[in-house]
């Protein structure tokens, strides 16, 4: 059987472990939630353009990116 002291020691080392990735997983939702706002605002920022774009740009195609480049 292993020396008492030596098993705390290894239960210490785990919840010391186990403290800092419960750290770095708060950390690490705090970051997919701030990269989700962002997203969010792209989006509507997006909508909103799309929204400001005047009709005359759009090409007979009816979509911008269905017209070829200047250099082709």
């Amino acid at each position: 059987m292993e020396h008492p002291n030596n098993i705390e020691q290894r239960l210490t080392d785990l919840e010391i472990k186990a403290s800092f990735t419960e750290d770095m997983v708060e950390q690490l939702n705090q970051v997919i939630v701030r990269q989700q706002q962002q997203l969010d605002l792209l989006i509507r920022e997006i909508g909103q353009l799309c929204q400001q774009r005047p009709e005359q740009e759009v090409g007979v195609s009816g979509r911008l990116r269905d017209e070829l480049p200047p250099h082709y």
